[in-house]
Formats: structure tokens, C-alpha cells, sequence
């Protein structure tokens, strides 16, 4: 589907670019049925996507009184001949779109000299958020480390969220 059902938050360099695993200088994904991913370029490229939790059939009831976890997941992954810079930012967002709780970890540094550049997961759950959550705001991606021309910045791939009644 390319970038569709992704609004474009920074569009640097290059700009986004979906290619086919396991790519240059890549490496083959966990699951079979992973077929490409997402590159970055030389300057920021951030996409974001912002999921209704009721249009996907979560009650009010569910997401105030139960407060299901809400589960999170990316991959990505850099490449064997540059520095790649990885960054995530996911809210949990009220009727207003205001954030409730967020996960935003430290960006991640992958240079080919320290890692193998195989695919790298994070995951993060959400729990005890409290009443009111509607929205799920998942927002990734990063950039190169030394400004080559082209997709030379982090690698990302099989996103989710994930609520568990």
C-alpha cells in the first residue's frame, strides 16, 4: 500500500521510500510474510498514524471500566555500510486528542561497526491509562547519520497496535 493510511510529519532528504526486503546492505526479516519496509533519507522522515480505537470496535465501556492493555510494536533495522538514527512516539489520546500517557524513548544510534544490522523490535504496554483514551497516535522514523545522498537512514517495518480486552 506504499504510504498510504500514513500522514507524513517531516519528509527530509530523500524523502520515504518503501522498498523490498531485505534490500542493500540489509538483512532478511524475521517473518516470511514481510515482504518490504519503510527507508529513511538524509534528513528527518517522521510518518504518523493515528488509529481510532472505537471505529475498530472497542466500546467507551471496554476502554473506561476494563482498560485493556494496549500493546505496541515496531521493527527497524540499519544498514551495513552507514549510521542510521531510529526514533517512536506513541500517545494514547483522549476524545480531544490529547495526550493521556506516552511512550517516547531515547532516539537509537545503529552503526554498522556495533551491530549487525539485523531487524530490531520495540515494544511498549500500556496499562492502567485511566478512562477516557479514544485514540492510539503511533508515530516513527529517523534519518542517516552522514547525510549520503539516497535511503540510507533506519529501515522500519510490521508496525502494530494491539489492544488485548
Amino acid at each position: 500500500e506504499q504510504l498510504e493510511g500514513w500522514e507524513i510529519t517531516e519528509n527530509g532528504g530523500c524523502q520515504w521510500r518503501v522498498e523490498e526486503l531485505p534490500g542493500d546492505c540489509g538483512k532478511e526479516f524475521p517473518d516470511e510474510t514481510v515482504q518490504s519496509y519503510f527507508a529513511t533519507s538524509f534528513e528527518l522522515c517522521l510518518k504518523k498514524q493515528l488509529v481510532d480505537l472505537r471505529a475498530e470496535g472497542c466500546s467507551e465501556e471496554l476502554l473506561d471500566t476494563v482498560q485493556p492493555k494496549i500493546m505496541v510494536q515496531d521493527w527497524y533495522a540499519g544498514r551495513s555500510d552507514c549510521g542510521c538514527t531510529y526514533q517512536l512516539c506513541v500517545s494514547l489520546l483522549n476524545e480531544s486528542q490529547e495526550i493521556v500517557q506516552e511512550f517516547k524513548p531515547d532516539p537509537v544510534t545503529l552503526e554498522p561497526e556495533n551491530s549487525d544490522c539485523s531487524w530490531n523490535q520495540m515494544t511498549h504496554t500500556f496499562e492502567g491509562y485511566g478512562p477516557g483514551v479514544r485514540f492510539v497516535s503511533f508515530e516513527h522514523g529517523g534519518q542517516d547519520i552522514k547525510y549520503w545522498d539516497g535511503w540510507f537512514g533506519v529501515r522500519v517495518t510490521n508496525s502494530s497496535v494491539e489492544v488485548q480486552p
